[in-house]
């Protein structure tokens, strides 16, 4: 799979970078849909927080009065999953994010914020967060050159401070924050019954995930005390076929944890079904964001300017 990724990665920077420079130099140009739209995006293969990020600005914005709605073009059930704690909020899953977005206008919606959208130019949007991990060793889509485009840069709480001013010397209109993530909370696997953060220190805890850096979520689990007796992973975004579920139940019945452990986006495949093990059932781990105040000003200034939101 890793060598896939790659032959993909040496592929997608020259057909990135030849379809960016289309649209800069006017031969393509992107439509524009009837709301504001906020774009959320990476610069690698895989998962850099972009699900836990639209939450939180769906969040921030809620509290604000406004109706946000969440545009993907895949992956419904972890977005609807996620929805469940936003009601009011909109998610529209499907291949063309335009028609998406006059759908959400038709009901009422203020504004859209695109999933996994930067390297998606054929919609213009009123701001393009990207948010992206130096260190990280994971295939690229495009490189840093690309973030030309970009208005607002993440980077991970431990970047250096060179790192930082490296970043905005060289795109010196890119507005550059920090954020960490950080655990919300426990709960069970269709996301309704909280469990305190408490309840994992010193629980003997099989955890598994298939997202593309799994290592960050175990080491989670170990700093809120959780005795890790099992980690296994499969690759991001993984199905968790018969033969998969037959794995888990193995380890479950080889390692007697009092806790099964995984990610949000992992527990989805496992709601429609029951749990193919005998034991503890399915723990889900939350993770947010932990984001500066400036950076939901710059949100708020590009999307709904002059307005202070509306009860």
């Amino acid at each position: 799979m890793r060598i896939i990724l790659r032959v993909y990665s040496l592929v997608s920077r020259p057909v990135c970078a030849g379809k960016a420079a289309r649209y800069r130099r006017g031969r393509k140009t992107p439509a524009r849909a009837p709301l504001p739209i906020l774009s959320i995006g990476n610069l690698t293969l895989g998962g850099e927080g972009k699900t836990p990020l639209a939450c939180e600005i769906i969040a921030h914005f809620l509290r604000k009065g406004w109706r946000p709605a969440l545009v993907s073009r895949g992956y419904r059930g972890a977005w609807e999953r996620s929805a469940r704690r936003y009601p009011r909020a909109g998610v529209f899953v499907g291949r063309g994010r335009l028609a998406s977005c006059r759908a959400a206008a038709s009901l009422g919606f203020d504004f859209c914020v695109l999933d996994d959208a930067f390297q998606r130019l054929d919609l213009a949007r009123d701001l393009d967060i990207v948010l992206h991990d130096p260190r990280s060793s994971s295939p690229r889509r495009e490189g840093d050159r690309a973030l030309a485009r970009a208005d607002v840069l993440l980077l991970p709480r431990g970047t250096s401070p060179e790192r930082f001013e490296a970043y905005r010397r060289r795109f010196p209109r890119l507005k550059v924050f920090e954020y960490a993530a950080v655990p919300r909370g426990l709960f069970s696997a269709d996301g309704q019954t909280g469990v305190p953060l408490e309840a994992l220190s010193g629980k003997r805890v099989l955890a598994f995930a298939g997202i593309a850096r799994p290592r960050r979520f175990f080491s989670q689990l170990e700093s809120l005390g959780a005795a890790v007796v099992g980690r296994m992973t499969f690759p991001d975004h993984h199905l968790y076929p018969a033969a998969s579920r037959a794995r888990i139940a193995a380890a479950v019945s080889r390692t007697d944890p009092e806790m099964v452990l995984t990610t949000e986006k992992d527990a989805v495949k496992f709601e429609a079904g029951e749990l193919p093990w005998e034991g503890p059932g399915l723990t889900v781990l939350r993770i947010g964001l932990d984001l500066p105040d400036e950076f939901f000003e710059c949100l708020e200034a590009a999307v709904f300017p002059g307005k202070a939101g509306h009860a």
